[in-house]
């Protein structure tokens, strides 16, 4: 329980997030993405996900946090995500 609750603190206070991955003891890590597209929402977490995979290696899965557009004179010029990317450590 006492472990439970220092990677919870642990995971409050980064920014990065860390957790145990109950299955077989691996260690996952979460950093977060900003995006942008001029075609779509859709379109925007693909750019955002093919950036972080030139960096990343064994991104397990994505979750996309927040959806914003950028607007000028009434009209949408840019679809923007922020993805949290969810990858596991090396050993």
């Amino acid at each position: 329980m006492l472990t439970q609750f220092v990677l919870l603190v642990s995971l409050l206070k980064n920014q990065r997030k860390e957790a145990v991955m109950r299955s077989d003891g691996r260690v996952a890590r979460i950093t977060e993405v900003v995006a942008g597209s001029t075609k779509s929402f859709d379109d925007a977490i693909v750019v955002g996900f093919k950036r972080a995979s030139r960096t990343l290696r064994g991104i397990t899965g994505l979750k996309v946090k927040d959806m914003r557009c950028r607007v000028e004179d009434g009209k949408i010029i840019e679809y923007r995500v922020t993805l949290e990317v969810i990858f596991i450590l090396e050993s």
